[in-house]
Formats: C-alpha cells, structure tokens, sequence
C-alpha cells in the first residue's frame, strides 16, 4: 500500500508521531535476513565475476586452433583491465544513478547488466568482443560494490548495521570461492589445459613427467608441456580451450536470481526522507522492523537529518569538492578504499594459478589449490562478521592489516630463499617438495587476515562515512578509486612479476602496506558507536 508524499515542509515532533503511527507498511514484511540475503546476491556476483578470471585464463592463453584466445601478457592483463575500468565507471556513476532514483532501482538494473554482460563475455568469438564485454560486466560490478553495502546500511537497524554490511564482505568472498569450486571442477571434468596435435615435426621431444618423450600426432598433450616448445613444429588439431566460456556464463544464474528477489524488497527508507519522501520512508521502514524496533525514534532521526539540510541542495562532486569537511571525509573515503586494493589481495584473487606455477605446481593443479584460498576468505569473513561485532572498526582495520602485511614478508621470504635458486638453476625438481606448499599457505593466511580484517572493515567504514545527501555520489567516487587502484595493479603485476620477479614483487606490497598502517593509525575515524545522522553531526563539528 503506497502513501502519499509529504512535501518538504518543516514538520512537528506531533505531526512526526502521527506519521509514524499511521502510515501503514508500504507492503508486505520483510525480514532483514532477506533484505541482506536478496541484495547481497549482488555481491556473490561481484565476487564471482571477479574470481572466474583467475581459472580461465589458463584456457583462455591457449591457441584458437586448441578452442583459446592465445592471449599475450599485454591481452592477458587487459582482460582484466577492460573489466575493471567498468568497474570504475559503474561504481562511480552507479552511485549518481541510486542517489536520483534510488538504491534499489539501482540494484535492478545491475541484475540486467551483470546478465547481459555474462552471456556477452561467454558467447565472445575474439577479443574484439570480449573486451567491451567484460567492461560492461565491469559496470555492473562497480554499480553493485557501490550500491548493495549502502543499501544495506540504510536499511539494518543500527544495533546489526555493522555484522549485516559485513555480511555484504562475506557473500563477495562467497562468490570468489563459488568462481574457484567451479573452476576446479570444470577444470577436473575437462582436463586441461589439454590440445590434441594434427602434424608433429619427426624428432620434437617434451619432458613430459620428468622423462624426455617424442610427441605423435593424434595424441593429447598438455598445455602446460606444449607451451615451451618451438610451435613451428606441431599443429594443432583440437583442445578444450573453450572451457572458459563455461566458467563465465555460470554467473547469468544468480543475476536472475537478484532480480527476482529485489522485486520483493523494499526501497531504502534512508533514501525516501533525504528525497523528503518522509511518508514512504515510514511505509518502507515498518516493512523491515519489528515490534520491539523503536520506529518512531528511528524516523525521527531520519527526519531532523533531513530538515536539518532543507535550506542546501545535495551536492555534485565538484560542490563536495569545495566543502572543507566533506572533502576530508571523501579524501578519507578513497585513501581506506585505495590501501584496500594496494594489500596485494587482487594480485592473489586474479592470478592465484599464475603464482603457484611459480611456486613449482602445473596448471590443474594450481586451479584446484585456489579453492583454499576461496575457503580461506570464506572463514575470515566470517571471522570478520564476530570481529566487527566485538571490536571497533579501526581496530579490526588496522589489526587485519598487520596481519597481511606480514604473510607478505613471508612469501616474499619464501620465494628468494626457497624458490628463486632453484628456478635461476632451472633445476625445479631438486627444490624440496614442502617448498611450494609454504606459498599455499602463505597465501592462505593472509587471505583470513584480509577478509577477517581490512576487507570488512573497508566497507563498512565507506558505507558509514558519508553523510546521506551524497552518500551515493561520494561512495561511487570512492569505489571507483578502488577500482582505478585495482585496475593498475592487475595491469602491472605480470610485467612487475617479470621485471623484479616474486621477491621483489611482495617487498613492494609490503612497503606499501607499512605506509597505509602508518596513515590508518593516525586518520581514519571511529563509525561504530553513533547512528548514520550522528556520525554527520560529528564528522561536520570536527572536520570543519
């Protein structure tokens, strides 16, 4: 049932009560399990079309004769890269789109983007199409990563707003372990990277377990072993290359899912009284509180928020700009979201196989081994749900920053003493064979350390930080800097992997994070213990 609109006039504490006592529910409850669970589906495919990446492109750099892309190192990187400037886009301007027609609108459309972006990418014939593809995919990552955690802090009661955002953090690494569980048994249904050769040059060999074996025609080989062959000398017949594009539509399944479900949720009430919408910001509140929730106090706060702000305008990102305390809060906003991406965390996420084939593993092998790494931050945003339940943000930022920073040392420690020599000596086999496994789990513990600590606490800061005038449009400039950062990052990782190797690699991350620890400990401000509209008055007083 829909309520008229009260226009943005001035309202008494009485006239507030009467609101809020008979405006009836905008339709029919929802429990906050169900508004997180729906509009996290988002997340779960953010975090899937993130993670997917890491085990197709294996089959992707195969030849097109064997069903691949024969991507380059430079097309390889801006497979990645196309789809994080649409992340970029999509966040940035996603947040424009939920401040103007709101957060749950927002969230529609991105059901229809992430579903056409995912069968585009999966049907793409060359990289002509895949590009934009994935860059269209892209917008509707970013849109989701801007708008799904400030629907939720808009929406959660106060007392469960941190555990439910954190929520958000848990169904991303959800979806990044769904992209490796389906990798690894697409991958192990598939075999691969396998080709079958049409024509073999008489006399090609290839050491093929430890033995130096003639390659025949007609037979299946993989591509690992192929790949350092001169590929003048055999042709190729067939391969399952094209098992990539059965990793990539998977994710159109719960982009149908997220449509459906958001069709049964409310619109943030948050959203409603900034709009002045104050009657359909009561309909949609009851919608998702109980009894014993304190409606009227709750509404209150949202209304002397809004009327507090009559006489101003909401603010493009070029008025933010101009006002003293907002751009501190959105220099804030994009430093935490910028250290977020420069842990390293996309560096494992993208091209986890990548790395523990340096380590010493095969490629199948590797894909597989990945699916710990997705447990991994399963567990620690769980983790990270009771952390930020029980401590404050800065204090599970910081902690969980430590923590990472330090399994970096680690591996970089890993590889220049325990791996580096034996791959200058080109002599893998003599490296003891527990080696690589301490860069699994290396890898491991620092993925619980970031999805327990700096990843929840990132995202929750973000979507507590703005006030909610332009918390759309501060939010999506932020994310877009998480993006931005992401974006150079995944671009550079292999060329830097290359130049310096994976030593000198993990030195740079950890540098960086000393830095970011350094800044955190002396800027970031506390959200936990004050509701969205006191944290406004707050933030205004001390950074005016």
């Amino acid at each position: 049932m829909s309520s008229p609109s009260t226009t943005p006039t001035a309202l008494s504490p009485e006239e507030i009560s009467a609101l809020a006592q008979n405006t009836p529910p905008s339709g029919k409850k929802r429990s906050v399990k169900f508004v997180a669970l729906a509009a996290t589906l988002g997340s779960l495919l953010f975090g899937y079309d993130t993670g997917v990446i890491s085990g197709a492109l294996p089959y992707m750099q195969m030849p097109q004769d064997g069903g691949g892309l024969a991507l380059t190192p430079v097309e390889e990187g801006l497979v990645g890269f196309f789809l994080l400037i649409g992340c970029a886009f999509g966040a940035l301007y996603g947040g424009r789109l939920s401040d103007k027609y709101g957060r749950r609108h927002n969230i529609l459309l991105l059901a229809g983007i992430f579903l056409v972006g995912a069968i585009a990418c999966a049907i793409a014939p060359n990289l002509i199409i895949l590009y934009p593809s994935r860059f269209v995919l892209g917008c509707a990552v970013g849109g989701a990563s801007a708008t799904v955690p400030v629907y939720l802090a808009e929406t959660v009661p106060k007392r469960i707003r941190g555990v439910l955002v954190g929520i958000d953090q848990l169904m991303i690494v959800t979806g990044q372990l769904l992209a490796f569980i389906v990798n690894a048994v697409i991958a192990n249904i598939t075999g691969g990277p396998d080709v079958v050769l049409a024509e073999v040059e008489a006399g090609t060999t290839a050491k093929i377990n430890g033995v130096e074996t003639a390659l025949q025609a007609g037979q299946m080989y993989s591509w690992d072993v192929l790949n350092s062959i001169d590929p003048s000398l055999f042709t190729i017949d067939s391969g399952n290359g094209n098992t990539w594009r059965w990793m990539l539509i998977v994710c159109s399944i719960p982009a149908i899912a997220l449509w459906i479900s958001m069709r049964m949720m409310p619109e943030s009430s948050r959203w409603h009284a900034a709009n002045y919408q104050f009657a359909e910001a009561i309909g949609c509140l009851k919608r998702v509180r109980t009894e014993d929730d304190n409606i009227e106090e709750e509404f209150t706060e949202m209304v002397v928020a809004r009327q507090s702000q009559e006489e101003e305008e909401k603010l493009s990102l070029k008025q933010i700009l101009k006002v003293k305390w907002l751009r501190k809060l959105l220099i804030i906003g994009a430093l935490v979201g910028i250290f977020n991406q420069t842990t390293g965390v996309n560096t494992m996420m993208y091209y986890a196989p990548k790395v523990l084939q340096q380590a010493g593993f095969g490629t199948q092998a590797a894909i597989t081994l990945t699916v710990l790494t997705g447990v991994a931050s399963v567990i620690g945003s769980a983790l990270g749900l009771y952390l930020l339940n029980r401590f404050s943000r800065r204090t599970v930022l910081i902690g969980g920053t430590v923590g990472l920073t330090t399994m970096l040392a680690v591996l970089a420690l890993v590889f220049h003493f325990g791996i580096t020599p034996y791959l200058e000596a080109d002599n893998m086999a003599a490296m003891p064979t527990f080696i690589p496994y301490l860069v699994v789990v290396a890898i491991i513990f620092f993925m619980l350390f970031m999805q327990s600590g700096n990843a929840p606490a990132t995202w929750v800061i973000m979507s507590e930080l703005f006030p909610s005038r332009v918390r759309g449009v501060a939010m999506g400039l932020a994310v877009s800097c998480i993006w931005i950062s992401n974006a150079i990052i995944t671009f550079a990782f292999p060329p830097i992997m290359d130049v310096v190797g994976p030593t000198g690699t993990y030195v740079i991350f950890v540098v960086i994070n000393i830095i970011a620890i350094t800044w955190m400990v002396k800027v970031v401000p506390e959200t936990k213990f004050a509701s969205l509209e006191e944290l406004e008055e707050q933030f205004e007083e001390q950074y005016s």
